[in-house]
């Protein structure tokens, strides 16, 4: 009676596992594990789960979570970054209610970016370490140390006026978040700031951010036309934006200048892009304002699991491994 009890015990289980949804399911195709997670591969996927498997989960609501296994709580949280999906739609596809999605989700939140954000980016490469593997169009800026631009995230219209009056932006129109971040010259994200309201100038937020602590003298920053810092920067440390039009049109040397630094630029624009990628950043709901920063920066720390966004550093590390 016990072993017949028993038995339908395991067979309940094995059809609730079948029933779900799960990273097995898609781990051998990697198109299906760039679309569910925002990682390349199954191999990446699973460097990212043994750098969390270990750790003592506190989970946010109290009480463990063992209807789901550890690998897919991993696969449910990062789905719920990269596309979205409601929670009821979690719940549904991985067959628990969704105060165990929500469960799930906090608790891995706060695993990634400790590990992803407070731990693996906790220092920033010297300018001397970009120096190995400095792309040729950083040549004409060997000492840049990093290349840094503002984004805006939208958010909800929050309910009390002054949040609302804080977060409008003029530029989007709309209310929004504003966050830093900053490149290294091989593609890297390096920084990401906290968030903060978009009404925020980009001073300000390089100003109250902290990411000036960074850097040393003789270090060279790399920004838009917009961020007018260098009455702000530490000693030693320079800044290179595109030239303003003061004449009727730019000199040689100018155009020269203004076409260098979009060449860097453009690594900075399409770092962002790939955060934006995750389609929990395309707008944050007043239910997630307290963990968006833990949100954006999780989502930025991911991009640097992705393949490189140089070729020519791609192409760098290839040469090297077979030096190996």
């Amino acid at each position: 009676m016990l072993l017949q009890k028993e038995v339908v015990q395991l067979t309940s289980q094995l059809n609730h596992l079948e029933m779900s949804f799960s990273f097995k399911h898609i781990e051998d195709k990697d198109d299906l594990v760039v679309l569910y997670t925002g990682l390349p591969n199954r191999k990446i996927f699973l460097s990212v789960f043994n750098l969390l498997k270990n750790i003592d989960k506190n989970y946010y609501l109290g009480w463990n979570v063992t209807c789901v296994s550890d690998i897919d709580q991993l696969f449910l949280t990062l789905l719920k970054l990269r596309q979205n999906p409601p929670h009821k739609d979690l719940a549904l596809r991985f067959n628990c209610s969704s105060a165990t999605v929500t469960n799930i989700f906090v608790t891995w939140l706060h695993l990634l970016h400790e590990i992803i954000c407070c731990t693996l980016m906790k220092s920033v490469p010297s300018r001397h370490k970009n120096e190995a593997c400095l792309p040729n169009c950083f040549s004409v800026f060997p000492n840049a140390r990093m290349v840094i631009d503002c984004t805006e995230i939208y958010s909800e219209i929050p309910h009390s006026l002054k949040n609302k009056r804080d977060t409008y932006s003029h530029y989007k129109h709309r209310n929004t978040l504003k966050g830093l971040v900053g490149v290294a010259p091989n593609g890297v994200i390096t920084y990401i700031s906290p968030l903060y309201p978009g009404s925020t100038s980009d001073k300000k937020v390089v100003q109250h951010s902290g990411i000036l602590n960074i850097f040393e003298p003789g270090d060279l920053i790399l920004a838009d036309k917009g961020f007018l810092i260098t009455d702000i920067l530490p000693a030693g440390v320079s800044l290179n934006i595109p030239p303003f039009l003061c004449q009727p049109q730019f000199t040689p040397h100018q155009i020269i200048q203004t076409r260098n630094i979009a060449r860097a630029r453009i690594h900075v624009e399409r770092a962002i892009r790939r955060c934006k990628a995750y389609k929990i950043l395309h707008l944050i709901p007043q239910n997630l304002m307290p963990l968006a920063t833990k949100i954006w920066q999780v989502c930025g720390g991911l991009t640097n699991f992705q393949f490189p966004l140089i070729k020519e550093v791609e192409t760098y590390y290839q040469d090297k491994s077979e030096d190996i």
